[in-house]
């Protein structure tokens, strides 16, 4: 049975627009391809509390997303090899 889970994820934002957009299409193609994307929120280039990487800023989203409960492992395993992404948080939205 499918769950509910938020992604809140922090790149790199030396990137530049193309790289920010190729990282998003590439994540959000991973969550495609194994559930249902509900919903992105681009907050953009943000401060950060602290220097993550000698970087002072980082670029947020958060998306909403239903997978079946194995998934998130799977998701957090590629978002750890991924060296264009700062930090990251799966959290379930299930009660």
């Amino acid at each position: 049975m499918a769950r509910t889970y938020e992604l809140l994820y922090v790149l790199n934002p030396t990137l530049g627009e193309e790289g920010l957009a190729a990282m998003d299409e590439r994540i959000q193609g991973l969550i495609s391809a194994n559930g249902e994307i509900k919903d992105v929120d681009v907050w953009g280039t943000r401060r950060l509390a602290y220097e993550i990487q000698d970087m002072n800023e980082g670029y947020y989203v958060v998306l909403h997303f239903t997978a079946e409960p194995e998934f998130p492992v799977e998701l957090e395993r590629q978002l750890k090899i991924n060296d264009k992404v700062l930090r990251f948080l799966v959290t379930s939205m299930e009660a």
